[in-house]
């Protein structure tokens, strides 16, 4: 069967958003560790000839906060400790958050009145999914493992799902409909499909049949049935989902409002509103897959997974504080997929 040209993740080849684009940042690189780079927007130079500008001022008087008064600095003295101090912090949190390419990026914000933490994946395609996948242990658990990824990660990636990828099947081809003789009139009316033809065409029940078993909700086991390290495995999961989702909205890194990320980057509506990772596995939806990703593939795809603009120092501790918590959603996930329960 062919291989989705979306693939399974993997670095982005096509273009983003430049402000939010790791080679279009004049200035040195701030940290790299596993593809995880803390960067600070492109419109801040390399020597500062003039005052530090509004990120680095709220950063510096953070790490001020934290290090107490330190010896006088050069301008370009002043920008490096700012971004050392908060990359290893941020770098510390997210070290060991491999499930994803993940990136942070300090944008100054000038016009929207507050500078902004975004942060970006920079992987693009099917996450792995292990033995949920690959293995040969029984459908339930794969079932019950699957169905709760599909619960919870999307509070911290960007990232859909195989209803998110049949509606947008079903809106380009069908028009909305989900049954096949709604579907087949819509082909005729709608794309001028030969009706001789139309049974070449796919049809929601075919799609619908392509799915493995473990795809499904209804096959999971119940708790009761399950190992106890799959027991655990999920336990843990569904509590740092839990901690994640309670968090107050304000200050939260894991979330974006859609106006104010135009605001900040603007042209960002442009690209496909797709995320860029997908739970659907490619080996068998890789048609369906590389339509509804054909748009994100040439202009980019909707791979901003929080953006947070910062009034005060306070809210740099409370944006850590919950990057922690997504930090540790991603950390349950990937435990979860590399477990490989014993038969």
């Amino acid at each position: 069967m062919r291989r989705s040209s979306f693939a399974r993740a993997r670095k982005r080849t096509v273009p983003p958003i430049p402000s939010l684009h790791p080679s279009a940042c004049p200035s040195h690189r701030s940290a790299d560790l596993a593809g995880r780079s803390v960067r600070f927007s492109p419109d801040i130079p390399v020597i500062f000839d003039r005052s530090l500008v509004a990120h680095h001022k709220l950063v510096g008087s953070w790490v001020v906060s934290k290090e107490g008064a330190t010896a006088r600095l050069t301008r370009p003295e002043a920008r490096r400790r700012i971004e050392q101090v908060f990359t290893a912090k941020v770098l510390d949190i997210l070290r060991s958050c491999t499930i994803a390419d993940l990136r942070v990026v300090l944008l100054n914000g000038e016009s929207c009145g507050a500078p902004a933490i975004a942060i970006v994946c920079d992987s693009v395609g099917q996450l792995d999914l292990g033995w949920i996948e690959d293995s040969n242990r029984p459908i339930p658990w794969r079932a019950a493992a699957y169905r709760a990824l599909e619960r919870t990660l999307g509070s911290a990636l960007p990232v859909f799902c195989y209803d998110d990828l049949f509606d947008n099947i079903s809106m380009y081809y069908w028009d909305g409909e989900t049954e096949d003789g709604a579907a087949r009139e819509a082909l005729i009316a709608y794309h001028g499909a030969d009706p001789s033809e139309i049974d070449a065409q796919i049809m929601p029940s075919a799609m619908n049949a392509k799915r493995p078993e473990w795809m499904f909700a209804a096959k999971a086991a119940p708790q009761s049935k399950l190992p106890i390290v799959l027991r655990r495995a999920l336990r843990e999961l569904r509590d740092a989902h839990a901690a994640l989702t309670d968090l107050p909205d304000e200050h939260h890194a894991w979330r974006v409002e859609m106006d104010v990320l135009y605001e900040y980057v603007p042209g960002i509506e442009e690209c496909s509103p797709l995320p860029p990772l997908t739970l659907v596995p490619v080996e068998q939806f890789a048609v369906e897959v590389d339509d509804v990703g054909r748009h994100g593939m040439e202009y980019g795809f909707m791979d901003v997974t929080g953006l947070c603009p910062m009034t005060q120092i306070a809210a740099i501790d409370a944006w850590l504080a919950s990057l922690a918590v997504g930090a540790r959603l991603l950390r349950a996930a990937r435990h979860l997929i590399e477990l490989y329960p014993p038969e």
